[in-house]
């Protein structure tokens, strides 16, 4: 039983950390690098949205409740990052706005639903037809959750390090790290079929 749940588990984990699908790492750079260790509140629960939104996706596709054009969702994954990128140059040095819902939230919220679209084929192959579906799909949830929280202390790490040792200012530490984001979804935004 143990053993079932953590291949599940592991599963989630590693389609965060998978090198060739990197854009969850971007957004997930681009989400973090605003904030500081002490804004750790803030930016658990902008993951967790993440999560939520995957999740309610796979859900809906798992079950056949929704379909939607792959070519569509490739496009939409880097315009989602991109924008969170832009975003984040526009607002760099700018003190975190303490409300609770605003464009970082349900872009994150929306990212999710996306990228889970994008995933829903490969995840749907490798379920079972059974009555477990539902709890393997939140077992794969924590696992993206688990990932998520390790991208997020590793970026808020960094940010601490840069901002502290190497005196970068968080305004230009927010700058350079959107900026080669930006630069990096570029060519998947222009590469996408949808373009073609």
């Amino acid at each position: 039983m143990f053993q079932e749940f953590w291949i599940n588990v592991q599963y989630g984990i590693n389609h965060v950390l998978d090198i060739n699908a990197y854009d969850h790492v971007l957004f997930l750079i681009v989400l973090a690098v605003p904030y500081l260790f002490k804004d750790w509140k803030r930016v658990l629960w902008l993951v967790t949205m993440f999560t939520v939104g995957h999740t309610i996706s796979l859900i809906l596709a798992s079950y056949g409740k929704v379909k939607i054009d792959g070519n569509l969702i490739e496009f939409l994954i880097p315009v989602t990052i991109l924008i969170v990128a832009v975003y984040n140059v526009f607002t760099a040095g700018k003190t975190a706005k303490s409300q609770k819902i605003g464009l970082l939230f349900v872009s994150t919220l929306f990212f999710g639903l996306v990228h889970g679209f994008g995933f829903a084929r490969e995840f749907r192959m490798s379920l079972d037809q059974g009555d477990s579906k539902l709890l393997r799909l939140a077992e794969f949830a924590l696992g993206i959750e688990i990932a998520q929280i390790i991208i997020v202390f590793v970026v808020l790490f960094l940010s601490y390090i840069f901002q502290t040792v190497f005196r970068f200012s968080k305004r230009d530490w927010v700058m350079v790290i959107s900026a080669v984001v930006v630069g990096l979804v570029i060519p998947m935004l222009l590469n996408s079929p949808l373009l073609d």
